[in-house]
């Protein structure tokens, strides 16, 4: 027997075959790890959760603050927190503080709403929406996976501090 016979050699179509496998393969990898990662939540906080507001120290009385990462206003009172969602109740502008005025002015179509969020005037059908307040030791933290819709405003709709 010569050695030519003994040694195994690859075929041009063994060598295709194989590099196309390879090929299939890396794409199908890269396409489900672009799957998992869309699938794959962004931040574990923000709006649709439970939002850190800040210290209360933070928070003075009779002031309006807006936190940007859940698209609400802490605004506090005497008697304590509320947090109000930013989206007018009559058409869903962003509704934004006046602090000259002392109000929410929906620019859009001219609601006004107090610090509570209660309607002074305009088309707004009812209160701005607000969401459940936790304050702990670690600060105020703000549940926003579900809007809290009222008719009237209610003092139970503010956490006492």
């Amino acid at each position: 027997m010569s050695e030519k016979g003994s040694k195994k050699s690859l075929s041009r179509r063994s060598i295709l075959g194989i590099a196309w496998a390879g090929s299939l393969t890396l794409i199908f990898a890269q396409a489900v790890i672009a799957t998992l990662k869309f699938i794959k939540p962004i931040s574990t906080g923000g709006f649709g959760g439970k939002v850190f507001a800040g210290k209360l120290e933070e928070f003075s009385i009779n002031s309006v603050n807006r936190v940007l990462a859940g698209r609400f206003y802490i605004s506090r009172t005497p008697e304590g927190l509320i947090a109000l969602w930013q989206t007018c109740p009559h058409l869903g502008c962003a509704v934004p503080w006046d602090e000259e005025e002392g109000v929410f002015h929906c620019p859009c179509h001219g609601s006004y709403f107090n610090q509570q969020g209660e309607v002074l005037g305009g088309p707004a059908p009812r209160p701005m929406d607000y969401f459940p307040v936790e304050i702990t030791d670690d600060g105020i933290w703000v549940d926003t996976g579900n809007p809290i819709s009222r008719s009237q405003h209610d003092p139970a709709h503010i956490t006492e501090v």
